[in-house]
């Protein structure tokens, strides 16, 4: 059977801001490669060889990366929505691309799912899909769903609070569907596949059926989960052909460096100072340089960032571009969006963002 993919990666990403002002949320890098890459990956490794993305928000970027996706073995189509049509809007647009079965994937999510093996369990199954559900401690942010022994999908529960939330299990945010899911979202509307395609599917008496797994998971759309992201490659959590302790393309100038503290991932062309300390949980962008004294942990650097010397980041984003002063402390929780400069001496206050939109960006 051959596969196609739908991925979601229209939203404009304002929990990631100032980041996303320059950046597309799908293009934003973990572990030095554009997340939508990594995804493109899975596909590939899991057999698919076609991707249509379901972009609005700065699309362009998205097109010049990927192409028609023949350097990935891939075909990639692109389908623009002029105004957010929600997840199963989304679908409705691309419907005419979509030849047969078809997997959905959520633009925010990083994950290790299988997704042979979830389409092996749908092919036992049958049925119009099957959706991937992992357990959580507390499932009061996400949407809950209900299913029997067999599998089989009975109820849909948003956000309920957590001492009414009917079972752990929750909505992962990675379909396989079958193609007459389609002729059930109405055209030209936003349309949420969570809060009104599912449901209505289930009061049709269709079948969809649950696929629990214990996978890693995580939605990188905030802050916080982006950096936990990163920790989670570095420890090996988060199954990602990385290297253990020093790794990428600038490891080999790190190893041997008296400040380097693992795991650190290096992209090419970095320049570390010999007094400076930098890791654990650190990621390098190509082109980064820290200066003397400088000290840079749980962070992750973007391309060419400049720390001046004595300049103090952590649990930090930094943007591409940006340079930190000489001296200026930058904290836990804090932001930097693209080409800003932190003044030398400067002391930020913790969960800082900084960057303003740029040109021809939504605000």
């Amino acid at each position: 059977m051959l596969m196609q993919a739908v991925i979601l990666v229209g939203g404009e990403g304002t929990r990631l801001r100032p980041l996303t002002y320059g950046t597309p949320k799908p293009m934003v890098p973990i572990m030095n490669v554009p997340f939508l890459a990594r995804t493109m990956e899975r596909l590939y490794e899991a057999g698919i060889r076609e991707a249509i993305l379901a972009a609005g928000y700065m699309p362009q970027a998205i097109v010049d990366y990927f192409g028609d996706g023949a350097s990935l073995g891939m075909k990639v189509t692109y389908a623009i929505e002029e105004t957010p049509l929600g997840t199963a809007g989304a679908l409705k647009n691309v419907e005419e691309h979509i030849t047969g079965a078809f997997f959905v994937l959520n633009g925010d999510i990083f994950t290790s799912l299988d997704l042979r093996a979830m389409l092996q369990y749908h092919k036992e199954k049958g049925g119009a899909g099957v959706l991937h559900l992992i357990r959580v401690e507390d499932p009061s942010a996400f949407g809950c769903v209900v299913h029997d022994e067999s599998g089989r999908i009975s109820a849909f529960v948003e956000k309920p609070p957590k001492d009414e939330a009917p079972t752990d299990e929750v909505n992962a945010g990675t379909y396989l569907l079958e193609r007459e899911i389609l002729e059930y979202i109405p055209a030209a509307r936003a349309v949420s596949i969570e809060r009104e395609t599912f449901p209505d599917i289930i009061a049709r008496g269709k079948q969809l059926y649950a696929y629990t797994t214990n996978d890693y998971w995580i939605d990188v759309g905030r802050p916080e989960q982006y950096l936990a992201a990163h920790r989670d490659v570095l420890s090996g959590a988060m199954p990602l052909a990385v290297e253990p302790g020093i790794s990428g393309e600038g490891a080999d100038a790190l190893r041997g460096h008296p400040g380097v503290v693992p795991p650190v991932h290096a992209g090419p062309d970095v320049v570390v100072d010999a007094s400076a300390t930098i890791g654990p949980n650190l990621v390098l962008g190509a082109g980064c340089s820290i200066g003397a004294d400088a000290a840079v942990k749980d962070s992750v650097l973007w391309d060419r960032v400049s720390v001046g010397a004595g300049a103090i980041i952590e649990e930090a984003i930094v943007a591409s571009g940006a340079t930190i002063g000489a001296h200026a402390r930058v904290p836990r929780g804090s932001v930097i969006g693209h080409d800003v400069e932190i003044e030398p001496g400067t002391a930020l206050e913790p969960g800082a963002r900084v960057g303003a939109p740029q040109r021809g960006a939504p605000s």
